[in-house]
């Protein structure tokens, strides 16, 4: 095919097909191990990949980057349906998809690229903390906590239940070789590139659980029809306060993490370039139909979009095409699903949250940019001590502030060896440096004449001309002492005017 639905090549479908199986293999588990943990049914985790490649992937927007359901979204799903349960999970994921569309058509698509990724690293560390914080109870056997919060607080608990129960151990072993596994493909030098390690590990604990006959938890499965939830709005529950604020997490979350992982797709490979606002436009439609399918919500997917790429993707065919096997693996076999083991998808969960974690990004930025490291640490926790929405919105207040700290440099040189005193304020005076400027001021001589120069001011905010104002309003009652401005200060119209001297 050529940019788009065109003229079909041979050599695209050869790219696109067996690339559209890799992707199929990557995405089966994590749609199901996503569902799981966000403690829903499996079968949603995988309607959701389904829209992703027939709704989404035949959408203008990007090219190559393939989108379903997140580990991103985990924790902040799982809280809504605790909270709201099922029908309401469809309102919210419903509701955010139509903001998703309004932002795009808006053209605002583009304005997600201005968030601080040190603020993006900091939620997605949260993010893989808390998920690997839950998962590593699942993995154990046990319940997943009812919050990310209490996952953390409750190792301890889990690790004296490891000791006592024969059952947990045995739990813990399965979780522990699927991982082990996990590892191991991907170092194997002749292993198929059509095969995920996570898949292979996964249909490897099946088979070990279900050949030794180990007490080990397996996936319950509903099936299809019965597992989707047709919502057509449950209204009445947006008027809760709550219930707003969790819609406009979803829809700021995902479609920054769907914008970020565009940017990133596109350093990948050398085809078209992503339209951000089409993008967005199509990821608040897959999410407007999965909330009417009452599915999970979705984003464009890093670890699936990079297998996309990996296998030699040329077109969209390929996105479209996996979600052709998921819906025919729904169909056909969803009972093999039930086989799976619990302690084996809750092993995926933990190495895709491990994923999330900036290994590499934190030691870079605490060499070179020591505040955006700090941001990122700032941001992860106040996700773990509170919840995702607000936790962001610390990062990205302190972002601001620290960008403001970062560009208000202001120097108050002060030569007091010649008479009058001689005052000379450069830079940009703003409210966050006011205490170094009237420290300065505070700290000259009472009985000296001072003449302030501020013609080296590049801006003043109000905070700073009024106590300005009044500092030299102060210094001129007195008659023998007084202040001499030699440069005109910003006035309330932002026009020069100019100060008396004093006599």
């Amino acid at each position: 095919m050529g940019r788009g639905w065109g003229a079909v090549s041979w050599g695209a479908v050869r790219g696109d097909l067996p690339a559209s199986l890799v992707v199929f293999l990557v995405a089966l588990p994590l749609c199901v191990g996503i569902a799981v943990a966000s403690g829903v049914p499996v079968e949603l985790g995988l309607v959701t990949g389904v829209v992703g490649g027939l709704v989404v992937g035949v959408m203008p927007g990007s090219s190559l980057q393939v989108s379903g359901p997140a580990a991103g979204l985990t924790v902040l799903v799982a809280e809504a349906v605790d909270r709201y349960g099922l029908a309401g999970l469809g309102t919210i994921v419903l509701v955010a998809g139509l903001i998703q569309i309004g932002l795009g058509l808006l053209r605002l698509g583009r304005w997600f690229r201005a968030i601080s990724v040190a603020v993006v690293h900091g939620m997605l560390t949260g993010i893989g903390l808390l998920l690997i914080a839950g998962q590593l109870h699942v993995l154990a056997g046990a319940d997943t906590p009812p919050t990310g919060l209490a996952g953390l607080t409750g190792l301890p608990d889990l690790v004296g239940k490891l000791t006592g129960s024969g059952t947990a151990q045995v739990s813990l072993a399965v979780g522990v070789a699927t991982i082990v596994v996990m590892l191991l493909w991907d170092t194997l030098p002749g292993r198929p590139g059509l095969v995920p390690g996570a898949l292979v590990a996964v249909v490897a604990a099946a088979g070990a659980a279900a050949a030794l006959r180990l007490p080990v938890d397996t996936i319950e499965v509903e099936g299809l029809l019965t597992a989707i939830r047709p919502s057509f709005g449950h209204w009445g529950g947006l008027a809760d306060p709550g219930m707003l604020a969790t819609v406009v997490t979803f829809a700021l979350v995902a479609s920054a993490e769907s914008l970020f992982s565009a940017a990133a797709v596109d350093r990948l490979h050398r085809g078209p370039r992503t339209d951000f606002d089409r993008e967005l436009v199509a990821q608040g439609t897959g999410n407007t139909v999965c909330g009417l399918l009452g599915a999970l919500p979705m984003t464009a997917v890093i670890v699936r979009s990079s297998a996309n790429v990996r296998a030699g993707a040329r077109t969209k065919a390929s996105r479209v095409l996996h979600g052709v096997w998921l819906l025919l693996f729904v169909a056909a076999v969803p009972g093999l699903v039930g086989l799976i083991p619990m302690p084996a998808l809750a092993a995926v969960l933990v190495h895709a949250g491990c994923k999330l974690l900036p290994w590499r990004a934190l030691p870079e930025l605490w060499r070179e940019h020591r505040g955006e490291a700090v941001v990122l640490v700032v941001t992860a926790a106040a996700i773990l001590g509170t919840d995702l929405f607000t936790g962001v919105l610390v990062g990205l207040g302190l972002a601001v502030v620290k960008t403001a700290w970062e560009t208000s440099h202001v120097r108050v040189t002060v030569h007091d060896d010649v008479d009058p005193v001689h005052v000379a304020i450069t830079g940009n005076a703003t409210f966050l440096r006011l205490p170094t400027i009237l420290t300065t001021l505070d700290g000259l001589p009472d009985d000296r004449r001072v003449r302030l120069d501020l013609g080296g001011l590049r801006h003043v905010d109000h905070a700073c001309r009024t106590a300005l104002d009044t500092w030299i309003e102060a210094q001129n009652r007195d008659a023998d002492v007084g202040v001499q401005v030699i440069a005109p200060r910003p006035a309330q119209d932002d026009r020069p005017r100019p100060v008396p001297a004093a006599e």
